[in-house]
């Protein structure tokens, strides 16, 4: 029997693959679209059966090719381009596609976890997994949005495990391909390297310069509430997954330089010493995210509390400073 993980290249499938493979799992089908070539490095140090191409791991599935042979389905494939404008591509590859892997599993009776997305909330201000809260601003949000809706529609057919994990800001180890999408945590840690500065939005929607909030999770966590989801496969839902407090870039950029100044031998700085030694600063907040910016999200986790989960999460001090440390250790 075979673990299937979409996405197997990027960022949360790669850990999810890591993470089978530290419970002795190395039947994996990993798949994903190695278009952008780098994303191979993810999977470098990971244990799996086999690769496929997204497209032909499409035709396999409409095929019967694992027919009986899938013990379950982390669906994490996806275009998480907030800034992509190409509709029809965004459809065909978030909605169609897990509408179809969703199908699979319903009739092979298969546990099915997929990722869905914090952006799903848009611009609004209460959190809880409830239609009246979503408003996706974006195509990649509505691409999500509508799988989720579709999922609802059919909660009283289902045969088997289903659960969409709406994803906060997740950071941590494997992001490096993602370029502009990775994690402010990532590009700190980058920037301060390169200038021994870093940089933030300037403030909007009635924030002060890097003011603004966000539900920052680590890649830790998320793995973990994926697994659990697997070792209990009677749960089924949609559930955020974020810490349920919400932090400011401010933190994180605080917590970057501090683990960097911490390895120099330097000592810790408040937010209002790094500002006044420039080593925060703030640009122009871009015109091309007015509207379409989440300046605050903090996920209401009541209902994966419900489940069961009580593991704790790890803040943006702890969590940043781990994922730091960690990234100088590969640096060198």
């Amino acid at each position: 029997m075979y673990y299937i993980v979409t996405g197997a290249a990027g960022f949360i499938g790669s850990n999810l693959v890591k993470a089978l493979n530290a419970r002795g799992e190395n039947n994996i089908i990993a798949v994903d679209n190695l278009t952008h070539a780098d994303k191979f490095r993810n999977l470098v140090d990971c244990e799996i059966a086999d690769f496929l191409d997204k497209e032909d791991f499409r035709k396999k599935i409409q095929e019967g090719f694992f027919d009986g042979l899938v013990s379950a389905v982390f669906h994490q494939g996806a275009c998480s381009d907030t800034m992509e404008t190409d509709g029809r591509y965004m459809m065909d590859n978030n909605y169609q596609y897990t509408l179809e892997l969703l199908n699979y599993c319903q009739a092979e009776e298969v546990p099915f976890l997929y990722a869905s997305s914090a952006s799903v909330y848009g611009g609004g201000h209460v959190f809880t997994e409830s239609r009246e809260c979503e408003a996706p601003l974006n195509v990649y949000a509505y691409s999500k949005f509508l799988f989720d809706q579709i999922m609802r529609r059919r909660w009283h057919k289902r045969g088997a495990q289903v659960v969409g994990l709406r994803y906060f800001n997740v950071y941590g180890m494997r992001e490096q391909h993602k370029g502009r999408m990775a994690s402010v945590a990532f590009h700190f840690f980058n920037q301060y390297r390169a200038e021994g500065r870093v940089k933030l939005f300037a403030g909007c929607d009635g924030y002060d310069n890097g003011g603004q909030l966000r539900d920052f999770v680590s890649i830790e966590d998320v793995v973990k509430v994926n697994l659990f989801f697997l070792d209990n496969p009677d749960i089924s839902g949609i559930y955020n997954l974020g810490t349920g407090e919400a932090q400011s870039f401010n933190d994180v950029a605080v917590a970057t330089v501090n683990t960097l100044r911490k390895a120099e031998g330097k000592h810790a700085l408040s937010l209002a010493e790094l500002q006044q030694q420039e080593l925060i600063s703030y640009i122009p907040f871009p015109d091309a995210l007015r509207g379409k910016y989440q300046s605050y999200t903090q996920a209401d986790i009541a209902a994966l509390r419900g489940t069961g989960y009580v593991e704790p999460f790890l803040n943006v001090e702890q969590g940043v400073a781990r994922y730091v440390e960690l990234l100088l250790k590969v640096a060198g």
